[in-house]
C-alpha cells in the first residue's frame, strides 16, 4: 500500500460511497484498514523498533512481542486520544476529499451530525496537518515563482452586532509565496504555497530551495529580490514587467492564476474569515486540492489523505488553537539509523 505503487479501487480503497459503507461498517475494520495503511510491512514497535505480528489486548491495545510495549493504533497520528470514533473520522475524510471546493467546519459539524462546532474545526485542521506529504518531490523544469498578499478577516466570537461589525472590519495582510511547474507548450503542473514573512530575497530564497530542484529554470518577473537566484544554483528566466506595458499575468500566467483561485477559495469556501495564525493549513489544503485537481476517482483521494493522516504528527486542540508546534517524539535508533515508526 506504498506510494511507490498505485493502488487498485475496490482492492485498496472504496471506489464509491456505497463501498464505503460496506468497508467500514464497524470500529474494528476502521481500525483493521489504518493498521495497513500506517504498517503496510507489518507492526513496528515505536518503543524498540522491532517489526513483527503484535499481541492483542483489550480496547484494541498492540503488545510488542520484544519489549512487551503496548500502544494503539491511533497512537502517534493525528487520531491520537481522539474521543470521536474511527467511522466518524473516516467519514469526514472520505467527505473533505469528496467536495472539490473542499468544506468549512460549519458544513462538516451539519454532515456528521457532530454535537460541538470545535470538534469539527479541530478535526479538520487535523486533516490539513496531514495534507503535506514528507519527502515529496520537488517542483522541477520551467518553475515561476512570485509573491503575492492575502487579506484575511479575523475577530473574536461575539454577541454584540455592533461588536461584530467591528471585529469582521478587523483585516491582515498576509505575504504568500507562490511557485507553479509550466508545462510546454501549455498548462501548469504541481503548485507550492508558503506564507512567508516578507517578500524579500531573504524569505523566498529559502522558499525555493525547499520546494524547487536545483538546475530549474525559476521565472520571475524580474525585480531585484530574485538577482542572487544563479548563484545558488538554478537558471534564472525573468521578464521585467515594471515600465514595460504588459499585464502581469501574461508573462507569468501560473502563478496569477493560482494566486486568483486561491483567493477565490478563502472567499467562497472560507468567506475570508481565516485567523492568519492558522493560514498555513489552509494554504496545505489548497495545495493538496489544486495538485490532485485531475483525479478522477475521490476514493484515491480518501485514500491518501488517510495514508498521510496515519503517519502525521498528533495534536491536540490546544496546539491547533494556538498553532503551537510540540516537539516531535525520538524514535528508538538501531545501529545508529533512525527507524520510522
Amino acid at each position: 500500500m506504498g506510494n511507490a505503487i498505485k493502488p487498485e479501487p475496490g482492492r485498496e480503497y472504496p471506489a464509491t460511497w456505497r463501498e464505503f459503507e460496506d468497508w467500514f461498517a464497524s470500529e474494528e475494520a476502521c481500525a483493521s484498514y489504518l493498521e495497513q495503511l500506517r504498517w503496510p510491512d507489518g507492526y513496528c514497535c515505536p518503543a524498540c523498533g522491532v517489526v513483527d505480528v503484535p499481541g492483542r489486548a483489550t480496547r484494541a491495545r498492540l503488545i510488542c512481542r520484544s519489549c512487551r510495549h503496548q500502544g494503539s493504533v491511533t497512537a502517534g497520528t493525528i487520531f491520537d486520544k481522539t474521543r470521536t470514533s474511527l467511522r466518524v473520522w473516516f467519514a469526514a475524510a472520505w467527505y473533505i476529499t469528496s467536495q472539490k471546493q473542499g468544506v468549512s467546519a460549519l458544513g462538516l459539524q451539519r454532515v456528521l451530525g457532530l454535537s460541538s462546532y470545535q470538534t469539527a474545526w479541530a478535526m479538520l485542521h487535523r486533516f490539513r496537518r496531514a495534507m503535506v506529504r514528507q519527502g515529496r518531490d520537488l517542483l522541477s523544469g520551467t518553475v515561476e515563482v512570485d509573491e503575492a498578499f492575502l487579506t484575511l478577516r479575523r475577530g473574536p466570537r461575539v454577541r454584540s452586532p455592533g461588536a461584530r461589525r467591528k471585529a469582521n472590519n478587523r483585516s491582515d495582510l498576509v505575504a504568500i509565496a507562490v511557485a507553479v511547474e509550466i508545462h510546454d507548450p501549455k498548462g501548469f503542473g504541481r503548485i507550492r504555497v508558503r506564507r512567508i514573512p516578507s517578500a524579500t530575497i531573504d524569505a523566498l530564497m529559502p522558499f525555493i530551495r525547499d520546494n524547487i530542484a536545483p538546475g530549474s529554470t525559476v521565472r520571475t518577473d524580474g525585480s531585484a529580490i530574485y538577482l542572487p537566484l544563479e548563484k545558488k544554483g538554478f537558471a534564472h528566466d525573468p521578464f521585467v514587467i515594471l515600465g514595460s506595458g504588459t499585464p502581469a499575468h501574461e508573462p507569468l500566467p501560473g502563478v496569477h492564476r493560482v494566486a486568483s483561485l486561491l483567493k477565490r477559495w478563502l472567499l467562497g469556501t472560507h468567506h475570508g474569515a481565516v485567523d492568519p495564525r492558522h493560514v498555513d493549513y489552509y494554504l496545505d489544503e489548497f495545495t493538496f486540492r489544486f495538485n490532485r485537481r485531475s483525479s478522477g476517482s475521490r476514493g484515491m483521494l480518501f485514500y491518501r489523505l488517510l495514508q498521510q493522516s496515519a503517519v502525521a504528527e498528533p495534536a491536540t486542540y490546544a496546539n491547533i488553537r494556538d498553532n503551537h508546534h510540540p516537539k516531535k517524539p525520538k524514535r528508538p535508533l538501531i545501529g545508529g539509523v533512525e527507524l520510522s515508526g
